[in-house]
């Protein structure tokens, strides 16, 4: 399983810097929490390491080796990015789940199920989707690749406490088989109850910030 490593990475939006000279390791079997300030750029973090963006300068690296050198489809197969606001590119729920990797139905059921949503909901529309649903089905659909790295945008700030409960223990479930996640979040107790470490970005620069030291 893979780590990625960010090595003296910037970006910025027209003069406004986003990133200046980030070096950081994500490790693999860890979850990561990436915390700071609405607007500090934390979403473009996460965009960066599977190439929806690419740094002015700098490099990403995953296995020691630069992701601009990777077949950018193949890249996120392995590392796959659920944003917090989705794009649902299908009619219905089970169309959308399939939409990386042909699965039957079954196993379109069991992939909602561990997203959090009933396995009925293989027959919505995807058009009838709330906001937080829409985003659990494109977990669904990232979990359909069986990627090694997940990075998820705010993953709860639609979600009531069941549902929040359902993507943890998704994301131990994850790290526990070797896996690694990267999230962001503005939930400290989410924070708290899923990640390995917590990193502050802010001002452009992001530092370690602790070892979450949850009871898993």
């Amino acid at each position: 399983m893979p780590s990625i490593v960010l090595e003296r990475v910037s970006l910025g939006h027209g003069d406004t810097p986003v990133l200046v000279d980030v070096d950081a390791t994500f490790a693999t079997g860890r979850c990561a929490a990436v915390v700071g300030p609405s607007g500090a750029g934390k979403s473009t973090l996460l965009r960066l390491l599977n190439r929806f963006a690419d740094p002015d300068s700098g490099r990403v690296l995953l296995d020691d080796r630069p992701i601009a050198n990777l077949d950018v489809l193949a890249l996120r197969r392995r590392v796959g990015l659920v944003a917090q606001r989705p794009a649902l590119l299908t009619d219905t729920v089970a169309e959308e789940v399939a939409v990386g990797r042909p699965v039957d139905t079954q196993h379109v059921e069991t992939l909602l199920e561990r997203a959090g949503l009933p396995a009925r909901f293989a027959a919505r529309r995807c058009a009838e989707l709330s906001g937080g649903e829409a985003q659990r089905v494109c977990l669904a659909r990232a979990l359909a690749v069986e990627p090694e790295v997940l990075l998820l945008d705010e993953p709860t700030s639609a979600l009531d406490g069941d549902s929040a409960a359902a993507i943890a223990l998704l994301i131990r479930g994850h790290v526990a088989t070797g896996g690694s996640v990267v999230l962001v979040s503005h939930d400290p107790g989410f924070v708290a109850e899923v990640s390995d470490e917590v990193w502050t970005l802010t001002a452009g620069r992001l530092t370690r910030a602790a070892d979450a030291g949850n009871q898993r």
